[in-house]
């Protein structure tokens, strides 16, 4: 295929005149060139080059090796890619990085392949418990019930031989549901005499006595005695975990549900040079009137990335807010029952709002009113139809157009909820959906269940998005599935789920996209959802230097071998700040 010529950026917007002579200035040379490879530019025209050329943080030059060899100079690096695939640097529009980053390197991982059965997690409490003074909590996460080989919740019961001593709370991988042991439930005075929390649901047994699991609210009956982690913890773990999101291609993220305090945590380990992301903070906006009212007065000047003040590093994005609960628990809010091992019903159980959906509703119109940017969480089908319609009520009253409102996870949108949200991003920049498409891999085999046979079509419409003309960024709900964005772009084009428990395909192939489209939403679409599409999510000239080096070309491998990319070389804002080892740069 013969490459296109690409356009060169002039060179007084970004290269340094010569001292005047009478002659034209020159520009000076790039710091770096990658050539002989695939750039994967993801612009406009989806256009291939050849090589890209680097000056300070800026991209120089995108074309054809010997477009871009002539502007080397003396001090040009030159990298022979050999042929290998570059791209921009990868982004995530929904990780919980602080929370995550702790739970992966302070608790006891009860995730998969760590353990596979509720055997293997009474075998890791056991051996936790057995290095710990009796009395002191085993706090863990990751379990998720749909790839245990007893095909169950786990209970407490099940802990209490291996922990007599401790209180247990182990979280599911969603975050909306956690199980613990006797003894932490008689910390908690959990009895079968315990009412629901509003919002919340103490699971019980048949005599009605509790499980020890505890959905949504009624987690924090638990939760809030397990003694909190520092904060010098909390960073020392934020910055284990910068390392691994470069070390897979990974140069930003949106984070929901921030607290001012790890915001802090953030600003200062940029201005160290220890964060080598770009990250676009969701504060938490709270259940109530007074909460918004608080948050509004303490940051709604500080949080307007549609006005940039210069800060592409750490930014104030806007709000997080709740609508519903989850897809694992059976939680979030239907407009019919809940499935229950894919071809049964769990009847009565349609789920619940998080809160008062007449609450929900104001505190949208005062987070728009107040021009901040509001993403919320909201699964199920009659939680979607409410917030786009919420959003549509807002900005009917305050026709603001540019603050890229989203629908976090957007499992199952009615038609309704689709042709909203077409509609917002056309007229008002507005109405985004910020799905996980690696839902359908790593918690799957638990969704298929839960959403059943029809619904499980509908999961993650991705190709009618596409149709509808749509755009939506992806993101990896980290640490309720891996943050590594390579699983989301496989698993928007194979839509598979990991153990195949259910057999004939439960989520199809009609709403798959192509890599292109995966892509993308990973990218320029993520980008647009953090307000910086002007500066990241493609290879442009002018734009900053944030790129990954790949073994493989995902435009060209199968679909199998996208989920096992990997990356090679690392570069934000025009520093190289990961290389594989043996991977030859």
């Amino acid at each position: 295929m013969r490459l296109k010529t690409f356009a060169f950026i002039p060179a007084a917007l970004l290269l340094a005149a010569l001292p005047f002579s009478g002659r034209a200035p020159q520009p000076a040379a790039p710091d770096l060139i990658l050539h002989h490879g695939r750039i994967i530019t993801v612009d406009a025209q989806d256009r291939v080059a050849q090589a890209i050329a680097i000056r300070a943080n800026r991209i120089v030059a995108v074309g054809s090796d010997a477009e871009v060899l002539r502007l080397a100079g003396a001090g040009t690096r030159r990298i022979d890619l050999g042929g290998r695939a570059v791209t921009p640097g990868l982004l995530d529009a929904h990780a919980h990085f602080s929370g995550g980053a702790t739970d992966r390197y302070f608790l006891l991982d009860v995730g998969y392949p760590a353990v596979k059965s509720i055997a293997d997690i009474v075998a890791a409490v056991r051996a936790r418990a057995a290095t710990r003074p009796a009395g002191s909590f085993i706090e863990g996460a990751g379990w998720d019930e749909g790839k245990f080989t007893e095909r169950r919740m786990i209970t407490a019961a099940d802990l209490d031989p291996a922990s007599p001593s401790h209180p247990v709370v182990l979280t599911n991988t969603t975050g909306h549901y956690v199980v613990a042991n006797s003894v932490a439930l008689r910390m908690a005075n959990i009895t079968r005499d315990t009412p629901d929390p509003a919002n919340g649901t103490i699971d019980r047994a048949p005599d009605g006595s509790p499980t020890g699991v505890l959905k949504e609210s009624a987690q924090g009956l638990v939760q809030r005695l397990i003694p909190a982690l520092t904060a010098a913890q909390e960073e020392e773990a934020m910055r284990a975990l910068v390392r691994d999101f470069n070390a897979e291609g990974m140069t930003g993220f949106k984070e929901p549900g921030v607290s001012g305090t790890t915001f802090d945590t953030y600003r200062r380990l940029a201005a160290e040079g220890a964060l080598p992301l770009r990250v676009f903070v969701l504060f938490s906006g709270g259940r109530s009137v007074a909460a918004a009212e608080r948050v509004i007065a303490e940051r709604a000047a500080q949080a307007r990335p549609y006005a940039s003040t210069g800060d592409d590093h750490v930014i104030a994005g806007g709000v997080k807010l709740f609508a519903d609960g989850s897809g694992g628990a059976r939680t979030a809010w239907l407009y019919d029952d809940w499935n229950k091992g894919f071809s049964g019903t769990d009847s009565g159980n349609r789920g619940y709002p998080a809160l008062d959906p007449d609450t929900l509703r104001r505190l949208i119109k005062m987070y728009h009113a107040a021009g901040m940017h509001v993403s919320t969480h909201a699964i199920g089908d009659r939680t979607i139809d409410w917030v786009v319609d919420s959003y549509s009520e807002a900005l009917r009253e305050h026709p603001t157009k540019g603050l890229r409102h989203g629908i976090i996870h957007a499992n199952i949108p009615t038609d309704h909820a689709i042709d909203a949200m077409a509609r917002l991003q056309r007229d008002f920049d507005a109405g985004y959906p910020e799905p996980s498409a690696s839902f359908h891999w790593w918690i799957g085999d638990n969704y298929a269940g839960n959403f059943g046979e029809v619904r499980s079509k509908r999961l993650n419409p991705f190709r009618t998005f596409q149709r509808k003309g749509m755009i939506w960024a992806n993101g990896s709900d980290f640490p309720v599935t891996p943050f590594p964005a390579r699983y989301g772009i496989w698993s928007a084009v194979a839509r598979t789920t990991m153990l195949a428990r259910y057999p004939g395909d439960p989520f199809g192939r009609e709403e798959a996209v192509d890599v292109r489209t995966a892509l993308r939403a990973v990218t320029i679409w993520a980008a647009h959802q953090m307000f910086l599409e002007r500066k990241i999510g493609s290879l442009e000239v002018g734009k900053l230097a944030d790129l990954a080096v790949w073994d493989r070309d995902p435009y060209t491998v199968e679909t199998a071998a996208l989920q096992e990319m990997r990356c090679l070389l690392t570069i934000f804002d025009g520093k190289v700040v990961y290389r594989a080892p043996g991977g030859g740069f």
